[in-house]
Formats: structure tokens, C-alpha cells, sequence
């Protein structure tokens, strides 16, 4: 029996990026994993890819800062399951801009994504935990959960957030089973990532090549991207986890980038 055999697992932002390898390694060892994305589309075609290759997944349209649509898409989740064993709330956005020139509706919108999305996901899911007395929740943070960067005033700001909102889960969640823990990546080479890289040298005033080397890497040990694949293994290390001694912990994968 693989990890993973008869596990549900809602993830967010699933349809592509971190969030599609954490389904595609959760599927691999026996999971199910549900595909919840804004674009359901992609979420769609997203699952389709698992079924093809003989595996299960679904697929349901999520703004996670929609709470009619959260609880929708949990309920739905739970017609066709009966459950939900694990939570993986990775939905997020970037925005790069020094806090002088940051727009408001963007600090607002930034924030609702990462923290409201983090909130109406986990108290969806958490009376359906709490009813069958199991439950694995995992909020994917940053190494920005830890250290401050320049131009990233809403992004620092959610990040930390979550350590504090996983600390209260893992409080409130303990008699009925249920942690909370946030992995905490550095770099990743996503699209979002690639987004910011000539952002970040437009505002710095510096080559793209120059971001990478000695902004986004710089504290690294081997100057190495963190991969999507490095993230989904502490995300199962968690979702894997048998008791609650790991509770309310946070994870930095960043390849030496921040070291607690």
C-alpha cells in the first residue's frame, strides 16, 4: 500500500506550477488529489493528465478569496468523496513594487489571496477534519515567512501570517487530530518567479542576470533554484506525518537561503 492510498487532498492553485507537482507526487503514491484552481480549465485539464495516466483526481473552480465559492468547492469535494484527509493551501500571487508606489487595491488584493484564501480553505475543511478526527494542513510560506526583501512589503507581510495561522490550527486542531505546518521555499523557477525577475531589475536598476546571481540566489550555499520537486517532498513530509509531534512547525527549503 503506497503513502497516500485512500488520502483526499485539496490543492490549491493545483492547475500548474508548485501546486501541479504536489498533485502529481501526491497521485504518484496513491492519493487523490482535487485540483482547485481560479482557471478551471486548467484545473480540468489538469486532471484529465492523472486520469490518463490511470490515476484519480478531480477538478473544481476555486477563488480562494471567494467564501461562497470555497465553501462550494469543499462541498463538492465532499459529495464525491466523503471527506477531506489533507489541505495544501498554495494559491498566491507576486506583486514587486517599493512600498512608496504600492497601490492600495494591490496590498488588499495580495493579501486576501494568501491570507483570506488561507483562512476560508481552512475553516472549510476543518469541521469535516474535525468529524473524522484526522486531518494534515499545510500553507505553503516563504522563505520570506522568515526574512524581509525589498519591494515585497504585501508578499513578507502574508507570508509570516501563515506561521502565525498554522500555530493556532495546530493549537486548536490537536484534540481532534488535525496539524498544521508551513513549508517555507526559497526561489523557485516558476512562472511567477519568472515574472519578477525583470520587474526586480527594472525597479533595482540592475541586469536580469544580475537578480538572479545576487538577489534571488546570493545567500544560497550552490547558487541553486529551489525545485518544485524539493517543495512537494516537505509538503508530503508533512501530509505523511503519523501523530501530531510535528505540529505547528515550519520547514525552510531553500538550499541554505535563510538557516534557522
Amino acid at each position: 500500500m503506497s503513502r497516500f492510498t485512500g488520502r483526499v487532498a485539496i490543492i490549491t492553485g493545483a492547475a500548474s506550477g508548485i501546486g501541479k507537482e504536489i498533485a502529481l507526487r501526491f497521485a504518484a503514491e496513491g492519493g487523490t488529489p482535487v485540483i482547485a484552481d481560479l482557471n478551471i480549465d486548467a484545473a480540468n485539464a489538469a486532471a484529465d493528465e492523472f486520469k490518463a495516466d490511470g490515476g484519480e483526481a478531480f477538478a473544481v473552480a476555486m477563488n480562494v478569496t471567494d467564501e461562497a465559492e470555497v465553501e462550494k468547492g469543499v462541498a463538492d469535494v465532499i459529495a464525491k468523496y466523503g471527506k477531506i484527509d489533507i489541505l495544501v493551501s498554495n494559491a498566491g500571487i507576486q506583486i514587486v513594487k517599493p512600498i512608496v508606489d504600492f497601490p492600495f487595491a494591490d496590498w488588499k488584493k495580495l493579501l486576501s489571496i494568501h491570507l483570506d484564501g488561507a483562512f476560508l480553505t481552512t475553516r472549510a475543511c476543518l469541521k469535516h477534519m474535525y468529524a473524522a478526527n484526522y486531518g494534515r494542513v499545510i500553507y505553503m510560506g516563504s522563505v520570506h515567512s522568515k526574512e524581509a526583501s525589498k519591494l515585497k512589503a504585501p508578499y513578507v507581510t502574508a507570508k509570516h501570517g501563515l506561521i502565525g495561522l498554522a500555530k493556532v490550527v495546530a493549537k486548536e486542531g490537536a484534540e481532534h487530530n488535525v496539524s498544521a505546518n508551513v513549508v517555507c521555499p526559497g526561489f523557485v523557477r516558476t512562472p511567477l518567479v519568472e515574472k519578477q525577475i525583470p520587474e526586480q531589475a527594472k525597479e533595482l536598476g540592475i541586469t536580469e542576470e544580475q537578480v538572479i546571481k545576487n538577489v534571488m540566489l546570493k545567500d544560497t550555499v550552490d547558487g541553486e533554484f529551489t525545485t518544485t520537486d524539493d517543495v512537494a517532498d516537505a509538503v508530503l513530509y508533512f501530509a505523511g506525518s503519523r501523530t501530531n509531534a510535528l505540529t505547528g512547525q515550519s520547514l525552510v527549503v531553500s538550499h541554505g537561503w535563510f538557516m534557522q
